[in-house]
């Protein structure tokens, strides 16, 4: 849960789950949608997946219990190296170097590596490793992270405070605020999709779940064309829609940020009692699905959207517009 996410927000979903599954074999008994729907809003939703698939080959394999050894660990759905080291050094108290953006900040200040990341991470994960003592490297990884988290900051390090103060290349030459060197960041591109808001005579709203691989893998959304370079016009969308029907385009648009592109998403509602492949739902049973942050927002866009405007009362007393002139 806590990568690429703070502390802060991460506190109630780690509360809500592990008082709902507290345990691994909990976790892998429970079905994808169920954890998918606790998870949501929390974001990055391949964590999610990976959690549930990793409970259930841990049950599978291990029988329940988190092997030991680093390589049975990055065997694991979504384990890779940092997180087997944390694992192995913190759980079992191998003596691995568990690196994550925090470390790396403390050692690249340390030696004053003054390349950039990420083209600088295996000489930093090198460094970390040589800091490891022979015992006690649990604690030794905890004190790391907790170390680069409250002093050795991102910016305005409290180095007065620092243990490794005097040890510390970067604080003697005073650039210790520069490092990590950052890579630049490449612009996001735009991105530009029509989504459809087709409902039944009966006010059901029409569904569908995304596939389980790849961006928001697994979670419901309304139908949509792809996500493309280009804005669409409606004429073109319609060749994707999930019915046939007298489509109209919603006013607005819904904007959304991704880690790599943002998105611009505008609105095509109809009514249709066709037969079509996805998931019927009332808009107040929605909060049943698990919905990204993105579905949530196009709801609301939509709701507000098709909602009746109120008439305003003129101050003549009249109802509705002023006449011509």
């Amino acid at each position: 849960m806590l990568q690429q996410t703070t502390v802060a927000t991460v506190g109630p979903y780690f509360d809500r789950f592990v008082a709902r599954w507290p345990d691994v074999s909990a976790l892998a008994a429970a079905s994808l949608d169920e954890v998918l729907h606790l998870w949501q809003g929390l974001g990055y939703y391949a964590r999610a997946r990976n959690l549930h698939a990793c409970a259930r080959a841990v049950v599978s394999r291990h029988g329940g219990e988190l092997p030991d050894d680093p390589a049975a660990l990055r065997a694991l759905p979504g384990i890779g190296d940092y997180t087997a080291n944390a694992i192995a050094a913190i759980g079992f108290d191998r003596p691995l170097a568990a690196v994550d953006g925090n470390v790396e900040r403390v050692v690249a200040r340390l030696y004053a590596v003054r390349e950039s990341l990420p083209a600088t991470k295996p000489r930093l994960r090198a460094l970390a490793a040589g800091l490891v003592p022979a015992q006690r490297a649990g604690d030794f990884a905890q004190a790391m992270m907790d170390l680069g988290a409250t002093i050795c900051t991102p910016r305005r390090p409290r180095c007065v405070l620092c243990p490794w103060r005097a040890s510390c290349a970067a604080a003697a030459l005073g650039i210790a605020e520069d490092l990590p060197a950052p890579a630049a960041k490449p612009e996001r591109p735009l991105r530009y999709g029509i989504v459809f808001w087709l409902t039944r005579p009966d006010g059901a709203l029409l569904l569908r779940r995304r596939p389980e691989k790849g961006l928001l893998g697994g979670m419901i959304e309304l139908p949509s064309t792809l996500w493309r370079d280009t804005p669409w016009t409606l004429a073109e969308a319609v060749a994707e829609a999930p019915a046939a029907a007298d489509w109209r385009e919603m006013p607005g648009t819904v904007n959304h940020g991704f880690t790599h592109f943002r998105l611009e998403l505008t609105l095509a509602a109809a009514e249709s009692e066709q037969p079509c492949r996805g998931i019927w739902a009332r808009i107040d049973e929605l909060g049943d699905y698990a919905l990204p942050t993105l579905t949530k927002k196009v709801v609301a866009h939509g709701r507000g959207a098709l909602r009746p405007q109120p008439v305003k009362k003129r101050r003549d007393g009249l109802l509705g517009p002023p006449p011509m002139c």
